[in-house]
């Protein structure tokens, strides 16, 4: 089976590298327009309710501008402690996180939003991923801060990436913890009208 999608065409609404690869993995066909929005400028509020929001102000903002079209928007954030963790200034800053997340469990909550202002469709839902840390050294920490890794990363650390070996057990979604729910995804384009599947006649 081939994914197709729809003619208007389909947009992701974020700069991140790893979010675009895994829509292209999927087999998506898109085209990347990343969202201004100030992810800083958000009023405190539960993980849940702040990934979402973001999730729907950076698709609507693009959406704004490209009617027609189908976006999609995403925000990824990490819990623990009842604290929110974004993506570390500095070093110093890093080293915090991963000290705070070293040898526990903790929550991984990515907010998408799927928008088309041409149809009046905007629908929005946030996937949880528990990730349980091995319990790190100051040598292990001090390395891993001073590669180029844990600066555009929620919680300082990439699943995907260098900071694998960080990683002792995952409950959820992977693609979740590394910016972006496909299945979830896919699921919610399917059922707006987003996508279908264009099915080969067997000979």
């Amino acid at each position: 089976m081939q994914m197709q999608r729809q003619a208007a065409g389909l947009i992701l609404a974020s700069k991140s590298p790893r979010r675009r690869a895994l829509l292209a993995q999927a087999g998506l066909d898109f085209t990347v327009i990343p969202s201004t929005i100030d992810e800083g400028r958000q009023a405190p509020a539960s993980a849940d309710i702040h990934v979402r929001r973001l999730a729907v102000e950076k698709a609507c903002e693009v959406a704004a501008k490209h009617p027609p079209s189908w976006v999609i928007g995403a925000d990824t954030v990490v819990l623990i402690d009842d604290r929110i963790l974004g993506k570390p200034a500095d070093r110093d800053e890093a080293r915090q996180m991963l000290r705070s997340l070293s040898g526990r469990t903790h929550r991984v909550y990515t907010g998408y939003s799927i928008c088309c202002l041409e149809k009046s469709v905007q629908v929005a839902h946030t996937v949880v991923t528990d990730v349980t840390f091995k319990t790190l050294s100051a040598a292990e920490i001090q390395w891993y801060i001073h590669t180029p890794e844990p600066f555009d990363k929620a919680g300082a650390y990439a699943i995907q990436g260098l900071g694998t070996f960080l990683v002792r057990r995952i409950s959820g979604s992977y693609t979740n913890v590394v910016g972006l729910p496909v299945c979830e995804v896919i699921e919610g384009l399917i059922q707006v009208g987003a996508l279908n599947f264009r099915v080969p006649a067997d000979p």
